[in-house]
Order: structure tokens, then sequence, then C-alpha cells
């Protein structure tokens, strides 16, 4: 299993609206070959910023899967114009 974080930096004063996108897109995210689990988690010390936590069965499932389908398009629609700067993302795999 392959751990994807994403750090994302929502512009301030829009945290409420990006959650609600965020809510909708989760579906979107759910339903692609691959995909294990998700969570997404705000930051206390910075209120705009989130971290994405996402599982896929491979770094295959996210990269190639997900970012190449049209599911990606709508997800990119939803949420891409919140990030000021935009995301980065980084795979992990299981160490212990």
């Amino acid at each position: 299993m392959i751990l994807e974080i994403a750090i994302l930096n929502v512009i301030a004063g829009r945290e409420l609206e990006f959650e609600a996108s965020f809510r909708q897109a989760s579906g979107i995210i759910a339903s692609m070959k691959g995909y294990v689990s998700h969570q997404l988690q705000r930051c206390i010390e910075h209120p705009n910023r989130y971290v994405l936590l996402v599982n896929w069965d491979s770094l295959e499932d996210h990269t190639e899967g997900f970012r190449g389908s049209v599911q990606y398009d709508e997800w990119r629609a939803l949420l891409h114009h919140f990030y000021e700067p935009f995301p980065m993302v980084e795979h992990y795999s299981l160490v212990m």
C-alpha cells in the first residue's frame, strides 16, 4: 500500500467553501480503482492549511489511474482553484 500526502494551502477566507467542495470531491476519489481510504485534516496553527492523506493499492493507481482519468478533471475543477501555492504531493511506503 502507498500513502499519498498532500499539503494543501487554501486561500485564506475560503476554507469553508473549500471544505464543502472537498466533501463533493471525496466521492470522486473514493470511486477510483486502487483507492483504499482518505482523510482530510485541518491545521490548528494555520487554519487555512490542510493535509490530505490517501491510501492507494499502488503508486500507479494514483499517478496513472487517477491522474490520467476523466474523474481527475472533475476533481481538479472542484478543488485546484482554492490552492495558493499549488500543493506538494509525495508518496510513502510503510517501513514498520
